[in-house]
């Protein structure tokens, strides 16, 4: 019987100098011009659509980041892997201005992500391709310009394999695009790498910077590094000389004393300026911010934040955000992961590929630690559910056709891309590519196993789980020559299979999902392993499981937000496990776990009919903050807090015993008879009263509320929030109003969404009519330019409401 060798402790008192790339820095280098707007748009596939002279006069004219499969019109007739949203082929073609004076400098273009098989070409002419959707990418333009004459960047797009993911995936140039400018002499593509030691109270910095002199002869050069605190202050500097011929790295030190650590309660960021002289001019240039923080990981002690042990309270994300598809803006990833920081979440794994650089900027800025993921499939595709998750015979599309050939430069470039973030501290070179028989098998799988549709026991017809050893052990070579300073994981679905391999043993840190089951036993079996939840259920056992461990390091739960894909049968739009809806708004599982991973003092009260039986259905979910019911009803009142003790009034009368927290249940709860009127529930810690929570009865919608989240905007393309809610005579929320509502924009404002957490694929959410659910509905509006701006909310029922920017 083979088992995984014994491995070291990890302790990473590394300290990395980390770098969260600004919106317009994302490569690194040079100097970068967003190129978001007025780009020509086609659906569908074109006979050499990339060809220089071709009249796209005719196009639609959209701004990027876009996506068009969230644009589609769902079908029953499509696949519920991608929530019956449409792929396809589609051509992007844009005119660019050279201007004639940048003849002799470098022109590149660089892709934040574009999914699907993307090609791209320039007059003419074919640059490249990337298959994978996830990875950033930049091409050379240089030699194929005409610098102040016609120039036209054409980009192809397949997504016509539309089930090839297990989620909603999007289709098109979802992300950013930047020209980039650059001097024959500059830093190379994500060239800057900085990580240090931290002894006492000085942290001695080491930096690498990868140059490129693309001149026919060598230049004399300089690098300067300067190290600035958040007011702006140098607190340590460098200078080297040296001679530059084609391509290398420079490595330099800074000694810093006193750092103030990056942490989850205070994200502390400095700022690192490189600049790069030739013959005394400065001929590049990058500021990057920088956070400093020492990680320790311990098989008995978990997981360590500069030196104090943390639990990772953490979710999984996908990178979707409902009407919006896969085209986010960063304002709406803020409001996201705001609403799970006030839920005290602390941990994001992002599922199951890289993600927008905004989304680390946004980590690094307030703090989250990030086990940063590569893929969900290797050399085999997955099973991919077209009629419904779980429900009849799978697909077999997928990443897996061109991993052989790109795997390892698409793990490259997401550690290169992604290495100056002091959010990250883990790399996750898979998500369950050892799930018993989709597509690995072994013959333990006859004793035991993880029971699917169509397979179980031992599948001489599958591929042999031996393999993942063999491919792990690559990936984890490829992760390791471009950054040391964080250890190497993966998440498990079949640890009883894997543990026969050498995959958890070539890991430096090993994933658990769902399999809570196996932590005692494993961390007996194999003493010096470290372990986590890297995916978990949400329930309350699944969080003692690691709360009550040290050797764990904590848990990511599935999922913090609703998202598109893996839905069920028609009509459904997506997976529902998530504490935030589709709208950005918390969830009643959101505030049970608030009191489970909160340290604020907080209470929730939430409803429902007492049930019939003497089960417990409803404890820790499902229980909306509702009261209105039906004179007679005895309802359950459901109470969350992280207080010690919480008792119940009813129109100030006392209705609910004060009761002590339950350790057993996480929850405290009363069964009383219905009466309208105001319920309130008053939570104590240390006997003192610490907060309450007040549900109230609701009168029938009278009016519409508007609450935007800003007052005017500051740059064109801004994004806003626009949060409509139909509320009573009293100004009370009317939990169940449906009020249809319909809007006017002014011109220079652009409707991108609107969004009521609903999961029926058949409703128009990009329409401006549209529906609230739960009494609420979102719009998002984007602004054209900084003019004053205008919408108008109308209803036949309600007086129209009008708010302005």
């Amino acid at each position: 019987m083979h088992r995984t060798s014994p491995k070291i402790i990890i302790s990473l008192l590394f300290l990395l100098i980390c770098a969260g790339f600004g919106q317009l820095e994302a490569q690194g280098f040079g100097t970068p011009v967003l190129l978001n707007e007025d780009w020509s748009f086609h659906l569908g596939d074109l006979k050499y659509g990339g060809r220089e002279f071709l009249d796209h006069s005719d196009w639609r004219v959209l701004d990027l980041p876009h996506d068009w499969s969230v644009e589609g019109l769902a079908s029953p007739d499509l696949y519920s892997c991608t929530g019956y949203l449409p792929g396809g082929i589609a051509w992007y073609r844009k005119d660019l201005d050279i201007p004639a004076e940048r003849e002799g400098q470098k022109v590149f273009i660089y892709f934040e992500g574009v999914y699907n098989n993307s090609e791209v070409f320039i007059n003419g002419k074919w640059l490249g391709k990337r298959p994978n959707g996830y990875i950033s990418f930049m091409y050379d333009l240089t030699p194929y310009l005409n610098y102040g004459g016609r120039n036209v960047i054409a980009v192809r797009v397949d997504h016509s394999a539309e089930a090839d993911s297990r989620w909603y995936t999007g289709s098109g140039i979802y992300r950013d695009v930047h020209l980039v400018y650059a001097n024959p002499v500059h830093i190379g593509l994500w060239g800057v790498f900085q990580a240090a030691e931290v002894e006492g109270k000085r942290a001695t910095l080491t930096i690498r910077t990868d140059l490129v002199n693309e001149l026919d002869e060598s230049a004399d050069i300089s690098i300067s590094q300067t190290l600035l605190d958040a007011t702006g202050r140098t607190v340590a500097s460098h200078t080297l000389e040296g001679e530059l011929t084609e391509q290398e790295t420079f490595e330099q030190t800074l000694s810093l004393r006193n750092p103030t650590l990056w942490s989850v309660e205070n994200p502390y960021l400095y700022s690192l300026k490189t600049t790069v002289t030739q013959d005394g001019e400065i001929v590049d240039e990058t500021t990057t911010t920088v956070g400093i923080r020492t990680l320790s990981f311990d098989p008995n002690t978990g997981f360590a934040l500069n030196g104090e042990p943390m639990k990772f309270k953490g979710v999984c994300i996908h990178h979707d955000a409902g009407a919006l598809g896969a085209a986010v803006p960063k304002e709406v990833w803020r409001r996201r992961l705001l609403t799970l920081k006030d839920m005290g979440c602390n941990a994001i794994r992002t599922s199951h590929n890289p993600q927008a650089t905004d989304l680390y900027d946004l980590c690094d800025e307030l703090g989250f630690v990030v086990m940063d993921e590569a893929f969900d499939e290797w050399e085999y595709p997955k099973k991919k559910w077209l009629d419904g998750w779980n429900v009849g015979e799978p697909g077999f599309q997928g990443s897996s056709h061109f991993f052989r050939e790109w795997g390892k430069r698409d793990v490259a470039d997401m550690i290169r891309r992604d290495r100056n973030h002091p959010s990250i501290i883990m790399w996750s070179i898979g998500n369950e590519v050892d799930y018993p028989n989709d597509p690995y098998s072994h013959p333990v799988l006859d004793e035991e196993g993880i029971g699917q549709i169509h397979t179980s026991g031992y599948q001489t017809s599958q591929p042999n789980a031996d393999r993942l050893g063999e491919i792990s052990r690559e990936l984890v070579a490829v992760v390791k020559q471009y950054d040391t300073s964080r250890p190497v994981t993966a998440a498990l679905a079949g640890a009883v299979m894997s543990n026969f391999t050498d995959y958890p043993g070539n890991l430096d840190v090993v994933g658990y999902n769902y399999t809570e089951s196996r932590y005692d036993q494993d961390h007996e079996t194999y003493p010096d392993r470290v372990l986590y939840g890297s995916e978990n259920r949400r329930d309350y056992a699944a969080w003692r499981a690691a709360a009550d461990r040290n050797f764990i390091m904590g848990q990511f739960i599935w999922t913090g937000f609703d998202y598109l894909g893996e839905a069920g049968r028609w009509p459904s739009r997506g997976f529902t496990t998530g504490f935030i809806d589709l709208a950005g708004y918390l969830k009643p599982e959101g505030y049970f776990r608030q009191s489970l991973w909160s340290e604020t003092p907080m209470a929730y009260l939430g409803t429902y009919p007492k049930p019939n039986s003497s089960g417990r259905r409803g404890l820790w979910t499902g229980a909306p903050a509702i009261w209105n019911y039906e004179a007679g009803d005895t309802i359950r009142v459901v109470c969350y807090t992280n207080c010690e003790a919480a008792e119940l009034f009813l129109n100030g009368e006392w209705v609910g015993e004060r009761k002590d927290y339950d350790p057993e249940t996480g929850i405290i709860f009363w069964d009383i008879p219905y009466a309208p009127g105001k319920l309130e529930v008053k939570a104590y810690r240390d006997g003192k009263g610490k907060v309450t929570h007040i549900l109230e009865t609701t009168g029938r919608p009278e009016r519409i509320q508007i609450q935007v989240d800003r007052s005017s905007f500051d740059v064109v393309g801004e994004v806003a929030h626009v949060e409509i809610a139909m509320v009573d005579a009293e100004g009370r929320v009317v939990p169940f109003a449906d009020t249809e509502l319909s809007f006017e924009l002014s011109d220079n404002l652009t409707l991108l969404g609107t969004e009521n957490g609903s999961h029926d694929p058949t409703e128009n959410f990009h329409d401006r009519v549209h529906r609230c659910r739960n009494g609420r509905l979102l719009l998002y509006v984007k602004a054209e330019d900084l003019e004053e701006a205008r919408l108008t909310v109308r209803s036949p029922m309600f007086e129209s409401v009008e708010v302005g920017f």
